[in-house]
């Protein structure tokens, strides 16, 4: 027998009813706390609201059991401190204009929800005001009542989450919870340089431990800017970030973003701002990841802090409850701009490698210490010389003394010491026959006789001194020395020679004798038809045939024989995770650089010293020489102070 569906029968119709403020608050907070890196994103903002300029955040086991921000703002009077746990209550705007917002906060929900899910104190004083306190713990509010204060406000959260507790059964551990909230401090001294932040961490009770501290600074933008995220991110981005400022239809971008070969394993590194807020963008990171495609491998990510400002009715940031993402109104002018400002500023940089290079090339010729030799710290045990006897050194020039010359009568003693060297191999370079290079044959590249000129040390990259290992070019430069990858270096030259060559004259399209169909869905038809004209410049025909099918009559005739079928599909694989598709050009520049691999110099190839300086030249006039196809550097240049301090000289 059949059983009675229990959706059906039995059941009365439902009812329709009205959330009490408390439940309503809860439910709002759900959106607005997630977690408490939360909650702290949403006071600190407030605070710069505020208009302060000294931030202090002190948290105790990862935000969960406090949460206290102190800030130097302009305060709130104790009428306005009931209205500010009221839900939709704000100072920042009036509501006649949502698109017009100027501050980080705007709706109102952030103290209320608070509120609602913790033990929250708010202790305020405005100029010319008496300082007071309000208290509200699980949605219900206390009287106002006086408070000892001298100046901003001080909101305490305690218990998060105390009134919702199947919420802290999601919560990770205290460290990866203070982890979240030193990101979120970070990011937003990054967007505020004038502001000062600390954040200390009291867990346990007593005064804590700074885990971040900020002072606030001055001056130009760019300066204030490059000292913020030195602190932040470090002395070796700040280092090796270039400088990028540029404007294009009402929208700027400036910034700093760090050399190809200081690049991360992972996208950690990469901070973008959209009038100075915080935002995580698919499309603004994919324009990121576009503009270095040509000098990083798909596993290495670039580094840098990006602020793009525009008028705020050219961009929506009410499209999600914690404003962590933006919409724009004309989203390829955003787009286009970091990805010309970046690949600008990055063909201005020439042929510079990042200085973690010469640093961690240093690091590997450093003698390790010798734990096994006794001595408190484990450090090597240092010698000191006794001063040698006058004999002992008179003994010693002899031995380095050179060759003595025939005297007049006598036969020539034999060289003694040193001396016996000068007919043996020196590394000088010197300019052999052509007979010597069994190597060198018609049509190798740097044809061209151009040898070590005067003052060629004063160039960049120094004069050519000499060869290693058939691999490696030693030059002199005027305070230290160049080491070069010969084959690196001069694929990197072939790379870019080649890719001006297809930018000349385009790339050529085979036409298919017969067109491949490939059978779509409506949705993914019309999302390649509207990339047909980008796919169009790199070879690659295709056209609607009707339906959800598309006709692919050409194909970069580089590639060769290729699945259109498959290519196609892997591009829309890319259009969906990434909302656009480098594929074909990708595919395209892979075979440009196998090219150049096999057109290079390779290595075990020994070079006369005008083809050295010729390579050291033409790298110095290619943009991007600094980095091989794959993102390693070609040069390593090591300063002559770091060099002595490596033998004790200095």
């Amino acid at each position: 027998m059949a059983q009675a569906d229990p959706q059906i029968s039995g059941i009365s119709q439902p009812v329709i009813r009205q959330l009490d403020d408390s439940a309503i608050n809860r439910i709002a907070a759900g959106e607005v706390v997630e977690r408490p890196a939360s909650a702290v994103k949403e006071l600190v903002e407030n605070a710069i609201d505020a208009g302060a300029t000294r931030i202090t955040i002190e948290i105790a086991d990862g935000g969960k059991t406090l949460i206290r921000v102190t800030d130097d703002g302009c305060g709130m009077s104790p009428a306005d401190l009931p209205l500010a746990l009221s839900r939709h209550a704000t100072s920042k705007i009036d509501g006649s204009d949502l698109l017009n917002i100027h501050t980080f906060g705007f709706r109102g929900e952030a103290l209320p929800s608070l509120g609602a899910v913790g033990r929250l104190s708010i202790t305020s004083r405005a100029k010319d005001q008496e300082a007071a306190q309000i208290r509200v713990a699980g949605g219900r509010t206390e009287p106002v009542k006086p408070a000892a204060l001298r100046v901003g406000t001080v909101v305490e959260l305690r218990d998060l989450f105390y009134a919702t507790p199947a919420r802290l059964k999601f919560m990770r551990s205290d460290r990866a919870e203070t982890q979240a909230i030193g990101d979120v401090i970070k990011r937003l001294a990054m967007a505020e340089p004038s502001v000062g932040f600390t954040l200390r961490d009291v867990s346990g009770g007593g005064e804590g431990r700074v885990t971040f501290r900020a002072d606030p600074l001055t001056g130009d933008l760019f300066d204030a800017l490059h000292g913020r995220l030195a602190t932040v991110l470090g002395r070796e981005f700040a280092e090796n970030a270039l400088k990028i400022d540029a404007t294009r239809d009402g929208v700027r971008l400036f910034g700093y973003a760090a050399l190809p070969t200081y690049s991360r394993g992972a996208a950690v590194a990469q901070f973008l701002f959209v009038n100075t807020r915080p935002v995580k963008d698919k499309m603004l990171t994919g324009a990121l990841r576009a503009a270095y495609f040509d000098f990083l491998s798909r596993d290495r990510h670039p580094a840098a802090a990006l602020f793009l400002d525009c008028d705020p009715t050219l961009v929506d940031v009410n499209v999600h409850p914690a404003k962590s993402e933006v919409r724009f109104r004309d989203p390829g002018v955003a787009r286009g701009l970091i990805v010309s400002a970046l690949r600008h500023g990055l063909a201005e940089a020439g042929h510079r490698a990042s200085s973690t290079v010469a640093g961690a090339t240093l690091g590997a010729m450093r003698p390790e210490p010798m734990a096994s030799q006794p001595g408190a710290d484990g450090a090597p045990r240092i010698y000191q010389m006794d001063r040698p006897s006058l004999g002992a050194r008179s003994l010693s020039y002899a031995a380095q003394a050179p060759g003595q010359s025939r005297i007049a009568g006598g036969d020539m003693p034999p060289p003694s010491g040193f001396a016996e060297l000068a007919q043996a191999y020196s590394g000088r370079v010197t300019e052999a026959p052509e007979s010597q290079n069994p190597a060198m044959a018609p049509g190798q590249p740097f044809e061209r006789s151009e040898t070590s000129a005067p003052g060629a040390e004063q160039l960049p990259l120094g004069a050519a001194r000499g060869q290693v290992h058939e691999n490696y070019i030693i030059a002199q430069t005027v305070d230290g020395m160049v080491i070069v990858d010969q084959h690196a270096a001069h694929e990197r030259l072939v790379y870019e020679k080649l890719k001006r060559q297809m930018a000349e004259t385009g790339v050529a399209a085979q036409a298919l004798l017969i067109p491949e169909i490939v059978e779509l869905s409506e949705g993914d038809c019309a999302r390649i038809l509207a990339v047909a004209d980008d796919l169009n410049r790199f070879g690659l025909g295709i056209e609607a045939f009707g339906g959800g099918a598309i006709a692919v009559r050409e194909t970069p005739a580089i590639l060769g024989t290729v699945n259109a079928e498959a290519m196609v599909r892997d591009i829309l694989d890319e259009l969906d995770d990434q909302g656009e598709s480098q594929l074909v050009q990708a595919k395209i520049e892979a075979i440009l650089s196998r090219v150049a691999c096999h057109g290079s110099i390779r290595s075990g190839r020994w070079m006369r010293g005008e083809e050295m300086n010729a390579l050291l030249r033409e790298m110095e006039a290619t943009p991007h020489s600094g980095q091989c196809n794959h993102g390693r550097p070609t040069y390593v240049e090591l300063k002559l102070a770091d060099i002595e301090r490596l033998f004790g000289r200095s």
